[in-house]
């Protein structure tokens, strides 16, 4: 099982060292990182070394961008005619098949790229995948290149691309690894040896705490029923909300009582009380007779009077009355 990496940290040179063939353009170091130069035109790099299988990856780190093309290649041949390219046209991702130099788009993810995305492309069998930034942006079933070893990067020489971090690595069939230098499988444990543990997950139901152990409580949630105190214990009570009702007044308790309402009802008479009865009102109802009659007495109605405000009823006695009617 093959690998192969290159951080391009050394000194700025146009001489990329044994790992690496140019297939075509004049490459460069350039702070730290790989350049393809500002001639115009699309040029080439390969690994100079080759995969062990046809199933590999191969990604980049793209440092810097523009609008030109910029990708990664894998299950090339020697000179790159042929195999599988991820590449960026400036405003898209494009997987293509290449076939002795003819190109054709078997998959699309529609994003320009951006710096510092790590670019990756992988042949498994016919199952080719790409992904951008670890995550798979394509994945198709293509048996265009069944065979190739190589891998590399393609690309526009224009003066503001530059490229960092290539690594590639033959793939077990059967197993999906994860960008470079991370191994997804935890490796056993023997002897002393201790492994970090993830963060546990969260426990709702509280434990026990036996014996003499303590433990920090949450702030206990309001209760609403008042607790009893017992002994001597005392317990700083809230204000007594107002009630409405009277408290019962024993021994020599006092209590200021409200103002009375007012009794309308008169209250009766007793004993040498006297009342001041008004005048009687005459009755001038009697029709003059204009044909004279003998006199005859006849005594008057009772009267009644009613004393206003008091509920009483005064009687005036029968009055004995002549009336004199003349013929």
């Amino acid at each position: 099982m093959t690998s192969f990496s290159d951080n391009f940290n050394r000194a700025d040179g146009t001489d990329l060292g044994a790992g690496w063939v140019e297939v075509s353009g004049d490459w460069s170091i350039v702070s730290q990182q790989l350049s393809p130069g500002a001639a115009g035109g699309t040029i080439i790099l390969r690994a100079a070394g080759a995969m062990d299988s046809s199933d590999h990856y191969a990604q980049v780190t793209i440092a810097a961008t523009t609008t030109a093309s910029q990708g990664v290649w894998c299950r090339g041949n020697s000179n790159i005619s042929s195999g599988y390219l991820w590449r960026n046209n400036g405003s898209s991702w494009d997987l293509f098949s290449v076939v002795g130099g003819s190109f054709t788009v078997i998959g699309t993810y529609a994003v320009a790229a951006a710096p510092g995305d790590i670019a990756r492309v992988q042949a498994v069998g016919s199952t080719i995948t790409a992904y951008v930034n670890g995550v798979q942006r394509v994945s198709v079933n293509n048996t265009a290149v069944p065979t190739g070893t190589n891998v590399g990067i393609r690309a526009d020489s224009a003066g503001a691309l530059r490229f960092d971090d290539f690594t590639a690595a033959d793939i077990t069939a059967g197993v999906t690894l994860a960008i470079a230098n991370s191994i997804e499988t935890a490796q056993p444990l023997t002897g002393t040896k201790s492994a970090a543990l993830p963060t546990a997950a969260e426990t709702d139901g509280a434990q026990a705490l036996p014996g003499v152990k303590a433990a920090t409580l949450a702030p206990a949630s309001e209760q609403d029923a008042a607790q009893a105190l017992a002994g001597a214990k005392a317990a700083a009570l809230g204000p007594a909300a107002e009630q409405g009702t009277a408290q019962a007044l024993t021994g020599v308790k006092t209590a200021a009582l409200a103002a009375a309402v007012a009794v309308e009802m008169a209250l009766p008479l007793v004993g040498a009380k006297t009342a001041v009865l008004p005048p009687a009102l005459e009755i001038d109802a009697a029709r003059p007779l204009t044909t004279p009659s003998t006199a005859t007495t006849a005594p008057s109605p009772e009267r009644t009077y009613r004393i206003p405000a008091e509920g009483r009823r005064l009687a005036v006695a029968t009055e004995h009355r002549t009336l004199t009617v003349r013929r």
